[in-house]
């Protein structure tokens, strides 16, 4: 439609129905609830929606984790190229990330909020490997596939996550020659990651199921557990932004991290209404350059930091993981809490992007270490909605730390303008964000 100018008025985009699919968990977990309490054995009945929601989204796993993880090391190979501020950020974020790993798996450990649940599950024909004779050999020897294809039929992820590592390495050595290839492997990651949406509207149905049965077989003691862990999760996401990564920022800059989290207010709102840090990352990035951080710096950190640095995924995976297995009466050892955390440093790399794959991420952490224990992702499935805001507030958080930190280390920060933009004496201009200026840049003013 023209306008009185003579100008052709742009489209609006087209915002997705989240908030819908966000109601609609809500309302489901609801009347599970209320199954589940006025009727056990209905609720108990219920059991294979839930079932059913976790088979769909085992089914996305192998492709997720091939596609994210091919990505993921030609990501490092085009961070390595541009020399110290690359080096830099993978180090930090490789860091950051393993950190909130194991601040996950202590807070899991010291608070245990499946102890006492014992949810049933259904039987399952795994045996653990044996610790003597041949067990660890058949071990490393099963993680190699019959064919380079079939790791992504067989439901192994240690297959699948062994085939991807290779296939990265090698395009990372061919370079310009594995272009191709890698926007081919894009192409099908965003084909995946649209089916992992579509599957997602299926979650009020497997929230219903799930959360109706483990009421109805436990009572008001499973909703106590699900609380526990939701409000311990972000109690440890608050401590871990505020206290951790607000240390870090102060240290090395002397700001507040209350001010620059309130520079970046409107982020947070899209975030919270999309549950996904990836809507707010052209704005993160215009955000950052406003804020008087060097466009290159930008350019590197903030799109790497979206696939390495995810710490509130990674404490939401460590949290998930020993709660499952308490419940379940299954608890990892040491040692399994050990390989896994290896396993999820790797996996977690790229689950920020769609709302639903850190939920395809842990039930892949779950079938390569313990798949015994993957039934009991639909425990998981009734609260994960109201989790996957706190992961993807504190991803973008620490994506926003990360870029003012290592800018400030290569001295590419105009600290004036940073100054003068967190005391509110020059705003961001938010007219550089609309369509309009997108199209026609040269009507915006400063």
């Amino acid at each position: 439609m023209a306008s009185e100018t003579g100008a052709i008025a742009p489209k609006k985009s087209k915002k997705p129905n989240t908030h819908l699919l966000y109601i609609a968990v809500i309302v489901a977990v609801g009347l599970g609830i209320l199954v589940g309490f006025v009727s056990p054995e209905t609720g108990i009945a219920l059991k294979p929606l839930g079932d059913g929601f976790v088979s769909l989204i085992k089914m996305m796993i192998s492709p997720i984790i091939f596609c994210t993880i091919v990505l993921g090391v030609g990501a490092v190979a085009r961070a390595a190229t541009v020399g110290k501020v690359g080096g830099l950020a993978l180090g930090y974020f490789i860091t950051m990330s393993t950190f909130a790993l194991v601040i996950g798996l202590i807070v899991g450990n010291i608070i245990q909020p499946g102890e006492g649940l014992h949810l049933a599950a259904q039987e399952s024909s795994y045996t653990p490997p044996e610790s003597e004779g041949g067990g660890s050999v058949d071990f490393v020897l099963g993680i190699i596939p019959e064919s380079l294809f079939s790791s992504l039929t067989s439901g192994s992820v240690l297959q699948t996550l062994l085939v991807a590592l290779l296939v990265g390495f090698a395009c990372q050595s061919l370079g310009k020659r594995a272009e191709p290839f890698l926007k081919g492997v894009q192409a099908i990651q965003t084909v995946i990651f649209k089916v992992l949406a579509m599957v997602m509207w299926a979650a009020p149905i497997g929230a219903f199921g799930a959360i109706a049965a483990v009421v109805g077989a436990s009572g008001g003691k499973a909703l106590q557990g699900l609380l526990l862990i939701m409000v311990a999760f972000y109690i440890t996401c608050a401590i871990f932004v505020f206290g951790i990564l607000g240390a870090i920022l102060y240290i090395t800059t002397k700001i507040n991290i209350f001010k620059l989290l309130a520079y970046l207010g409107r982020e947070f709102l899209l975030i919270v209404s999309t549950s996904s840090s990836e809507t707010a990352l052209p704005r993160l990035i215009a955000k950052m350059e406003h804020l008087g951080v060097s466009k290159p710096v930008v350019g590197i950190t903030v799109p790497t930091g979206y696939s390495f640095n995810l710490d509130g995924t990674a404490i939401y995976l460590t949290m998930a993981s020993l709660f499952i297995a308490e419940a379940m009466d299954r608890p990892f050892s040491l040692g399994e809490q050990i390989s896994l955390l290896v396993f999820m440093i790797i996996a977690s790399k790229g689950a920020a992007g769609v709302s639903g794959a850190g939920l395809a991420t842990l039930a892949g952490g779950l079938q390569s270490h313990r798949p015994d224990l993957l039934d009991g992702v639909g425990v998981i499935v009734g609260i994960d909605r109201f989790m996957s805001e706190a992961r993807a507030v504190t991803n973008f958080a620490g994506n926003a730390v990360a870029c003012v930190v290592i800018g400030t280390w290569v001295k590419e920060v105009d600290r004036e303008q940073l100054v003068n933009v967190l005391s509110g004496r020059d705003p961001f201009d938010e007219l550089t964000m609309s369509p309009e200026h997108a199209e026609h840049p040269e009507h915006a003013t400063r």
